[in-house]
C-alpha cells in the first residue's frame, strides 16, 4: 500500500486535496510527501509519523533524547551540516541517526563507510533536528566550517584588521549568512536583546529572552571572525566601519516571515573590540489590545475609564524594561478612532501605530518633549502621549496640556504608583496643580509566566515561601520542569503586574499638604488599591507565574 492510500484511508487527507498534492508534485518535482506540507494540508510530523509505520522504522521525539557529547564528537560534523544528520546512540556496532528524510540512501551510505558502522535511520521532524545541531554544534556552525575551511586556504588564522580588507570580509555572503542566522535566531526565540561581547579568547553572543540573558550556543571559532561580523552589523545599520573609537547608533530594518522587524543597534567600543546591542522592535510581539496585558477585571475596568476621560494626566511608572511603554500603546488603541485626534512625542518612535501622529526627539537639533510638547498643542490633539516626562519643563508643558482640555499620557521613572505625584512636586510642578490634573498612576512590573508545557502543580514547603503569600492548607502553586520550548527556563512569556492608582479628593488634599507615599497609598486602599506584590500573589496562586519571580521584582 503507497502513503497516498495510507492517507486516504486513515482519512488524514481528502481526494481533493491529494490531487492538489500531486499536481504541485508534478509542477514543481517535488515528493508527494513534501507537496502535502507545503500545501499545509499536514504537517511533517503528522507525514514521519505514518512513514515511520509504513517503512517500520522508530519515529523519535528529540526532545526526550539525551546524546552523548561522545557520539557526536566522534561524528564528522560536515556531515551533520550538509545532510541534517544526527546521531543520537550507538550500541553493539549500530548508530542510531536522526534523519526527516527516510529516502536519503546517499547519505547513509556515505555515514556507513566514513564510521565503519551499520546505520539505522530514525525519523524526526526537521525542526527537532536542527534545534539539536543548534544546540550540540553552535549557532551557524555550519556557515562557520565553511568560512574556517576558506579561511585556512588563504593561510590566514586570525581576524581581518585592515579596513579595506574588513570591508571585503563584511560583504562575503558566508559573514551575511552568519549574520543573519543571528538575528533570525533571536526573533524565533523572542529576544527583545542581542548582546555581542568581545573578550580576550572569545566572543559571547547573548539573547535577553522574558527579560533574562541567556547565552546563545556558538562555535568557538566565531570568535576569528568577530571584526566581520561587527562590521556587516555597522554596514547594515549605515553606521561608520572604520570608526571604532566612539560609540555610534544605528538602525536596522528586517523582514522575517512577512513581520517586519526594526532592529535599534548600539556600537560602543570595549577593550577587545566593539560591543554590540540590538534591540528587536517586533511590532507582531507588542501591540496588545488591553486585556492582554494581564489586568484583572476590576483594574481593567478602571483603567478603561481613567482612559477614556476627556482630560487630566494618566502617568505609567516602574523602571527600565517594565511595559511602561507597551501599556501606553494598548491604551492608544483602545482609545484612538475616527473622532479623536492623537499625537505623541517619544525618544525614539519605536513603534508605527495606524491613526496616531508620532512625533520623534531630536536633541541634535532642539527638539526636545518639551518643545513638542508645546507645537502640538496648536494642532488641536484630543489626545498626547508624552515618551518620558524628565524635567520641569516637561511636566509644565504637560500640566498646561490636561488643564486645557486634553488627556496627557507618559511615563515616569518611580518604584510605585504613590510617588508619582510627590516625583512631579518635587520637579518644580505645584502641588495644586498636580492634584488638580492629575487623574491617576498605575506602576507595574513584567513577570514570567510558567511555561505552558511543562508546567507542573505542587504543594510549596511553608518555610520556602514568603510570608506574606497566603495560602489554604494544602494549596497547590505551579511551577515548570524545563522543556525545549521554554529553552529549558521553566518560563515562556512575560505577564505584568498592576498597582493602579486613581486621585480621589482625599488624595487630592495629601498631594497639596506634600504627604509622603505610604499616607497616599493609605488613603486609595479604600477604593480598591492593590499593591504590585498583592497583585504578584493573585498570580501566583492562579498558577500564572511563581513566588520567586513575584519576590524578584516587587519588596515588602
Amino acid at each position: 500500500m503507497s502513503i497516498a492510500q495510507i492517507l486516504l484511508r486513515r482519512g488524514l487527507v481528502t481526494p481533493k486535496i491529494l490531487e492538489d498534492a500531486q499536481a504541485l508534485q508534478r509542477a514543481e518535482g517535488l515528493r508527494l510527501d513534501r507537496a502535502l506540507v507545503q500545501l499545509g494540508a499536514l504537517t511533517e510530523r503528522q507525514i514521519l509519523a505514518v512513514m515511520a509505520e509504513h517503512l517500520d522504522l522508530p519515529f523519535a521525539d528529540l526532545s526526550e533524547v539525551t546524546i552523548d557529547p561522545e557520539i557526536l564528537r566522534a561524528f564528522p560534523s560536515k556531515i551533520v551540516y550538509r545532510k541534517r544528520l544526527v546521531p543520537i546512540s550507538r550500541s553493539n556496532g549500530s548508530l542510531n541517526v536522526a534523519t526527516s528524510d527516510a529516502f536519503d540512501l546517499y547519505a547513509f551510505d556515505e555515514l556507513r563507510l566514513t564510521t565503519g558502522l551499520s546505520i539505522q535511520p530514525v525519523l524526526a521532524p526537521r525542526d527537532d533536528i536542527e534545534k539539536i545541531i543548534k544546540s550540540h554544534y553552535g549557532l551557524g556552525g555550519d556557515t562557520l566550517d565553511e568560512m574556517v575551511g576558506t579561511d585556512d586556504t588563504n593561510g590566514s588564522s586570525s581576524g581581518i584588521e585592515a579596513g579595506e580588507d574588513l570591508l571585503e570580509a563584511a560583504q562575503e555572503a558566508s559573514v551575511i549568512k552568519l549574520v543573519n542566522e543571528i538575528i533570525v535566531e533571536a526573533i524565533n526565540e523572542r529576544a527583545s536583546d542581542i548582546h555581542i561581547e568581545p573578550f580576550e579568547h572569545h566572543i559571547s553572543i547573548r539573547y535577553r529572552i522574558d527579560g533574562v540573558l541567556q547565552e546563545a550556543s556558538i562555535p568557538p571559532q566565531m570568535h576569528r571572525f568577530q571584526a566581520a561580523i561587527i562590521s556587516r552589523i555597522k554596514i547594515l545599520a549605515n553606521l561608520n566601519i572604520a570608526e571604532r573609537r566612539i560609540p555610534q547608533d544605528g538602525r536596522i530594518k528586517f523582514n522575517v516571515g512577512g513581520r517586519q522587524v526594526d532592529v535599534r543597534v548600539s556600537v560602543i567600543p570595549m577593550l577587545f573590540g566593539e560591543g554590540v546591542v540590538m534591540r528587536l522592535l517586533d511590532k507582531a510581539n507588542v501591540l496588545f489590545t488591553l486585556p492582554q496585558l494581564g489586568m484583572d477585571e476590576d483594574t481593567y475596568a478602571v483603567f478603561k475609564g481613567l482612559i477614556d476621560r476627556p482630560h487630566g494626566i494618566f502617568l505609567v511608572t516602574g523602571p527600565t524594561g517594565s511595559g511602561k511603554t507597551t501599556t501606553l500603546y494598548a491604551a492608544l488603541n483602545a482609545i484612538v478612532g475616527p473622532g479623536l485626534k492623537c499625537i505623541t512625542v517619544e525618544d525614539p518612535v519605536e513603534y508605527h501605530l495606524a491613526g496616531v501622529n508620532q512625533i520623534p526627539v531630536n536633541h541634535q537639533v532642539g527638539m526636545t518633549f518639551e518643545k513638542g510638547l508645546r507645537a502640538i498643542l496648536r494642532h488641536d490633539p484630543d489626545v498626547v502621549m508624552i515618551g518620558e516626562i524628565r524635567d520641569l519643563e516637561t511636566a509644565s508643558a504637560a500640566t498646561q496640556a490636561a488643564m486645557t482640555g486634553h488627556l496627557v499620557l507618559s511615563t515616569l521613572h518611580t518604584n510605585d504608583s504613590a510617588s508619582a505625584p510627590m516625583r512631579l512636586c518635587e520637579m518644580g510642578v505645584e502641588p495644586f496643580l498636580v492634584a488638580s490634573t492629575l487623574i491617576g498612576s498605575m506602576a507595574q512590573r513584567l513577570v514570567r509566566r510558567v511555561c505552558p508545557k511543562c508546567r507542573e502543580m505542587y504543594v510549596p514547603d511553608r518555610a520556602n515561601i514568603p510570608k506574606d503569600l497566603l495560602l489554604d492548607p494544602g494549596a497547590q502553586l505551579a511551577r515548570g520542569t524545563g522543556c525545549p520550548n521554554c529553552r529549558n527556563t521553566g518560563y515562556r512569556g512575560r505577564t505584568g503586574l498592576y498597582e493602579l492608582l486613581t486621585t480621589n479628593d482625599a488624595i487630592a488634599e495629601l498631594i497639596i499638604a506634600r504627604a509622603p507615599a505610604h499616607q497616599i497609598i493609605a488613603a486609595g486602599r479604600p477604593a480598591g488599591l492593590r499593591l504590585l506584590r498583592e497583585d504578584g500573589w493573585v498570580k501566583t496562586r492562579l498558577g500564572v507565574t511563581t513566588p520567586d519571580e513575584v519576590t524578584l521584582c516587587t519588596a515588602l
